[in-house]
Order: structure tokens, then sequence, then C-alpha cells
């Protein structure tokens, strides 16, 4: 399989993402327009959330940062985060486990 063959889908405005599970992961390429926001949440999945290219800014626990090109987040199960894309961005996430919702 290539990247190139996976369907492309928005989840949320301005995040679109390419989406890879195994039976145990959640493998996330995304694609997000400078201004886009994913709201404040949490979930059981352990996240893993690397910066390829642009300028994110990312609240953990109520902990602001702005990460940018080779930067790596880990978010623990359960804890609050959101973001922000300051610029156009592209991100990988890593989910475990799969993340249900996106398949």
């Amino acid at each position: 399989m290539s990247l190139d063959e996976i369907e492309e889908r928005e989840i949320f405005p301005g995040f679109k993402g390419k989406f890879v599970h195994s039976e145990k992961m959640s493998w996330v390429f995304w694609d997000v327009k400078k201004g886009s926001v994913v709201n404040e949440h949490q979930h059981i999945n352990e996240q893993i959330m690397h910066v390829v290219k642009g300028k994110f800014e990312f609240v953990l626990n109520g902990k602001h940062n702005i990460y940018t090109d080779g930067d790596i987040v880990v978010i623990p199960s359960n804890i609050s985060h959101s973001g922000k894309a300051l610029t156009n961005c592209k991100l990988m996430d890593v989910f475990s486990p799969t993340r249900e919702e996106y398949r």
C-alpha cells in the first residue's frame, strides 16, 4: 500500500487526514489549513503527535506550547488537549489503541 492510494477525509474543519489502522493502533497523516482548530478534548487512546512541517500551537493539560518542524508531543490517555495551526501544517499522529471512530 502507498500513502498516495489512501483517500483523504476531513474529520474536523481544516483537518484532512489519511488513516492507517492495525489491530491495536491508528496512524494518521494530517494536512491542516492555517487557522484550523481542534477543540479541547480527551480520549482513552495514548497519542504521539509529530509536527512534520509548520507551526502548531498545542495545549496539553492547560500548558501552552508552540511546536515546529520535527517536534514530538506525547499525550497520555485521558489528558485534555487542543490545538491550532498557526501556519499550514503537516502532522502525524499515532494512537493506541485504534481510534475506532476514525475507521
